[in-house]
């Protein structure tokens, strides 16, 4: 990273978590300030902020151990791991029902990062692989979780009536377009996007939640424009089933 952009401050925060992570109810201020070289006033500053957002606490004989606030960030770091491994024990099952390819998406700002797929065979193979990002408006994965987004947030995200960039011919093209399908979206519980991602290419999506009902993911399944009619309804079903399966165990982990 460039260091035109760093921030010592989080830098120092950093290392200091470290240390008490390493020697948790043991270090005082003195001890921390001393060990990384961080002057008194400063170790004070950091760790009092830090111990107001809940990062660290501070004992009764004045050492410090982490704060329940990181416990939280760090469980919500493994339960993303948790959704993918559950999520390809059951698009294994699913994929064979459909007979198509499963994909499994989480939404960044205005775009769609996939995070992984369940793969059928087939002689084309879809371009959407983990680390991809597409942008959201274009996909049904993208607004089956832009649906849910509040609007003053949906509102910076797309600032312009115009939206960009438009991938093919039946991409959205206008916000309020988007806005339209995304109040149909929250009636129905999913989304399509009809060749408006790749040409040739039809797909339904559907959201997952957390526990409290957050929209925290979206699964999808994408297959030829030529198969859409037949496949339609079954896919539509099936995913839906899977996403309420997914948000469920999100429920109860």
């Amino acid at each position: 990273m460039d260091k035109k952009y760093w921030v010592p401050a989080l830098e120092k925060s950093n290392l200091v978590l470290q240390a008490i992570s390493e020697q948790p109810s043991s270090l005082k201020l003195i001890d921390l300030s001393k060990r990384l070289g961080i002057n008194k006033s400063s170790m004070f500053s950091l760790l009092a902020t830090m111990e107001a957002l809940d990062w660290v606490v501070r004992e009764d004989d004045a050492t410090y151990s982490l704060g329940s606030k990181l416990g939280y960030i760090g469980n919500a770091f493994f339960k993303q791991f948790s959704l993918i491994d559950r999520f390809r024990k059951e698009a294994s099952v699913t994929k064979h029902v459909i007979k198509e390819t499963i994909q499994l998406a989480k939404l960044e700002r205005n775009e769609v990062l996939y995070l992984a797929k369940e793969e059928m065979p087939s002689p084309v193979r879809l371009s959407s692989e983990p680390g991809i990002k597409y942008p959201a408006h274009a996909t049904a994965l993208g607004k089956a979780m832009l649906a849910w987004v509040a609007e003053p947030e949906l509102g910076t995200l797309y600032a312009s009536e115009t939206l960009d960039p438009c991938l093919t011919p039946h991409t959205l093209q206008k916000r309020s377009d988007l806005v339209r399908q995304l109040e149909d979206v929250r009636t129905s519980g999913y989304a399509f996007d009809l060749q408006e991602a790749v040409m040739g290419f039809c797909c339904v999506a559907a959201p997952v939640r957390s526990g409290d009902g957050k929209v925290v993911a979206a699964i999808s399944c994408s297959m030829f424009q030529h198969e859409w009619e037949a496949k339609r309804e079954l896919a539509r079903h099936e995913i839906c089933a899977l996403a309420e399966r997914l948000s469920q165990y999100q429920t109860t982990t």
